[in-house]
């Protein structure tokens, strides 16, 4: 009996193997961008949404108190130390933030109920008095008087698009309030640190701060007389990695009267090859802890506050320690530019090409030499320094939303 042959088996061979594998590869290959892409929108999409919601905080806080929170407020003493201050009961010296006030329409009532009450330090020491003592103690200060609201991080306040994470930061923000279009002090507004004032200090404040928020001075929306929609409250920084990058470690240029003179000064301390972070020679801030964003709740310039003077993205500069005033642009791991919050509660992404002017002119001050930088001009820095001023009459023609 004759068998009959089997019939050849079918399959793939090593060569057809090879060709799927290579265009499985090469669709691969092709997707990652697309889903990281899709990541980063994603991303981007959520940090909009937690400035939308500081900006219906803003209001919110407003219909409730008739005012804005203030970016440098708090409580004082007079003639009293850094020491005293730092140790419990304390006071923080008027250096609190504007997000502290904004805490119980963040849905954080938990939070600001610690912070606005006598708080227990324990170890048998007194209990810290409302509002806490100066955000700005260092970590190790922290070790001894722990004050728990100071560590505590707000997930609104963070942009999923920033990795910073951990220390040597207490907590962290990516949000900042808008103080104008002059650096000049927006360390210190309108009084000092133990409360007083001045007639000196109350008109360089009131010459140079032009902003939605003045430091230690209480504003309204009333004040804003160049329309909410075209005013910035609020935008969009960097909290530092701790790489030297320009947008969250800043220069210590030599001189203030170069850098009010010049806002664009420390522009010589960039490193031409890698123009995203700062030359090795550069003169920069030592402290670790001191830099963009590490400190939510402390109201000096570098940890919440921004000026619409440089562009977007573009380096800060400073002159002297993290107390000092200085110019400090907003910025954002975002492609190409970063998130403000206009007054009326809009967000709009801008650009880094924003039209600014001219950025190596005299900032508005009292005693400024530039005819174009008297109290009362407009703003130099363009439709950039435009939007960042609350009263100045500029006409703002160009339609930010497109």
């Amino acid at each position: 009996m004759m068998s009959t042959p089997s019939p050849a088996r079918k399959g793939f061979t090593l060569v057809e193997l090879l060709v799927v594998i290579a265009i499985i590869g090469v669709l691969v290959g092709l997707l990652l961008p697309a889903v990281q892409a899709a990541r980063e929108a994603a991303r981007r999409m959520s940090c909009s949404n937690n400035l939308k919601q500081i900006g219906l905080s803003l209001h919110n806080y407003h219909s409730a108190f008739k005012e804005l929170p203030m970016q440098m407020g708090g409580t004082t003493s007079m003639n009293t130390s850094d020491a005293a201050r730092d140790s419990p009961p304390g006071h923080n010296g008027l250096v609190l933030s504007w997000l502290v006030g904004l805490t119980p329409f963040l849905e954080q009532q938990a939070l600001w109920e610690k912070i606005s009450n006598p708080l227990d330090h324990g170890k048998g020491l007194p209990h810290w008095q409302p509002m806490g003592p100066s955000p700005r103690i260092s970590l190790a200060e922290q070790a001894l008087f722990r004050y728990e609201p100071w560590l505590t991080q707000i997930p609104t306040l963070r942009c999923p698009s920033d990795p910073g994470e951990g220390l040597p930061a207490s907590a962290r923000t990516n949000y900042a309030a808008g103080m104008g279009d002059s650096p000049y002090l927006n360390n210190q507004g309108l009084r000092a640190s133990d409360g007083s004032t001045n007639s000196t200090m109350a008109q360089n404040t009131r010459a140079a701060s032009r902003g939605v928020f003045v430091p230690r001075m209480v504003t309204r929306f009333r004040d804003i007389t160049d329309g909410l929609s075209n005013t910035i409250a609020a935008a969009e920084i960097n909290s530092d990695l701790g790489d030297n990058q320009i947008t969250t470690r800043t220069a210590d240029h030599p001189t203030q009267a170069a850098l009010r003179s010049n806002p664009s000064a420390c522009q010589q301390f960039v490193d031409p090859s890698r123009p995203r972070f700062w030359a090795p020679s550069a003169p920069l801030t030592s402290q670790p802890e001191n830099r963009r964003g590490l400190k939510w709740a402390l109201g000096f310039p570098l940890f919440t506050s921004v000026n619409m003077i440089l562009p977007p993205n573009r380096e800060l500069c400073y002159n002297g320690d993290a107390t000092s005033w200085g110019v400090v642009p907003p910025s954002s791991r975002h492609q190409g530019g970063a998130h403000v919050l206009m007054a009326d509660g809009a967000v709009i992404f801008i650009t880094n090409s924003i039209e600014a002017g001219n950025s190596n002119h005299e900032a508005v001050w009292r005693l400024a030499t530039n005819p174009k930088s008297v109290p009362g001009s407009p703003s130099p820095y363009g439709l950039w320094g435009a939007l960042g001023t609350r009263a100045a009459s500029e006409v703002i023609e160009s339609d930010l939303t497109e």
